[in-house]
């Protein structure tokens, strides 16, 4: 009885969401991979300028006075990556009402570790670039890719519990919260205030209809549309209407087995899996490697981001986490040991998308850029495999 007692406190019950996100992101993971390999081999071959042509060229939208000018890799990072973190902002909500983030017991000992690391990657990056012009990109390495970190987890099959998963994935859930957070306040142009008021009654109308319980679709993604277009001319990151338009969606609706929210995830899940992230991949991870290993040695802005995504994540997790456990806030779950919490911080370390998008609002210098995004990629490998080494020399979970 005491057992039970025990498990129903610490352990974390999984849903059938859960199986179905853990699955989608293993496989996510490696197609990432090969598209990362791809556009670096582009990059790097007599088919670089028409690569780099392709992506800078302008594609224009005109509609009754409203008017667009982006690039295609614009169009990708600024509208494509609006549906990624609608995606985000979507679990992120159903997390917080009924999933693993629902109650202080379950959310504690998530939400403590991934403020150590966030807060510790940030300050180690800072430690190195204070003063210098690269200190812009301290945001690069708070984030964790939670596709590749799940994706690359599942190659150890039965010898990960899945309580560590489950943890891995609600220390990324607020990870990403923290990242978007971080964008909104910290990496935006020249804000216009008449946009920002036109944004803030676009959300107050999001949220009318989740309080009059609207049930039909299309009159939130209609203003979520205008929502994204105000956020953009505002001078806040036009991705984050995507987070908004998410929190707003019903998450309970009368009558219905399931809800908006979740009917929403599963209809996304493959369009932003296996569409839009690899798109993102493939147009976002051109790094040019002719000088440049040479050059991140003598980088303090790549310095900076592999130490705060290879050292700073598993140590802001690992510590704070001991401190939440020490000071009786929470209990490990069940069948994780300190180690399995040391090897899942390295797997954290694994910066990859969200870090190379923050890469691209901290800086408007090509050679920056590609300088954080070789910092990114030799991090994430660093970080991946110190974490596959820990986590492989484990017994097999039971079950």
């Amino acid at each position: 009885m005491v057992l039970k007692l025990i498990k129903e406190r610490i352990a974390y019950p999984l849903t059938e969401m859960f199986r179905e996100f853990v699955s989608g992101q293993s496989a996510l993971g490696f197609i990432l991979i090969v598209c990362a390999v791809i556009s670096m081999a582009i990059a790097n071959s007599p088919w670089q300028e028409g690569m780099f042509n392709i992506l800078n060229f302008p594609l224009h939208l005109g509609l009754s006075g409203f008017h667009l000018k982006l690039s295609v890799l614009g169009w990708i990072n600024d509208g494509l990556m609006s549906v990624f973190f609608f995606l985000i902002g979507l679990e992120i909500k159903r997390e917080l009402t009924k999933g693993e983030l629902s109650s202080f017991d379950r959310a504690i000992l998530p939400a403590i570790a991934a403020l150590g690391g966030m807060l510790i990657p940030a300050l180690t990056f800072f430690s190195v670039n204070a003063g210098k012009p690269a200190l812009a990109g301290w945001g690069i390495p708070m984030a964790t890719d939670i596709a590749f970190s799940l994706g690359l987890l599942s190659l150890l099959g039965k010898r990960v519990p899945l309580s560590l998963k489950v943890l891995l994935t609600a220390i990324a859930v607020i990870d990403d919260l923290g990242a978007i957070l971080v964008i909104a306040v910290f990496y935006t142009a020249d804000l216009h205030l008449s946009w920002i008021w036109i944004s803030l009654g676009l959300v107050i109308m999001l949220f009318g209809f989740n309080y009059f319980k609207v049930r039909y679709m299309a009159p939130y993604i209609l203003v979520g549309l205008l929502l994204w277009f105000a956020v953009h001319e505002s001078g806040i990151h036009a991705t984050i209407a995507g987070v908004l338009l998410a929190l707003s969606i019903p998450c309970n609706l009368p009558g219905r087995k399931h809800s908006p929210v979740e009917r929403l995830e599963h209809l996304l899940h493959k369009p932003v899996n296996f569409f839009i992230m690899p798109l993102f991949a493939l147009a976002n991870t051109a790094i040019i490697l002719e000088g440049g290993i040479d050059e991140l040695r003598e980088s303090t802005l790549g310095i900076g981001i592999i130490l705060g995504l290879l050292f700073g994540k598993p140590a802001g997790i690992l510590l704070f986490s001991l401190f939440t456990v020490r000071s009786g806030l929470a209990s490990l779950p069940e069948g994780i040991t300190w180690r399995d919490i040391t090897g899942m911080g390295f797997m954290a370390g694994i910066g990859f998308t969200m870090s190379i998008f923050i890469s691209f609002l901290a800086f408007s210098d090509p050679l920056f850029v590609n300088q954080s995004k070789m910092a990114i990629v030799t991090a994430s490998v660093l970080a991946a495999a110190t974490g596959l080494f820990i986590l492989g020399y484990r017994r097999k979970a039971p079950g």
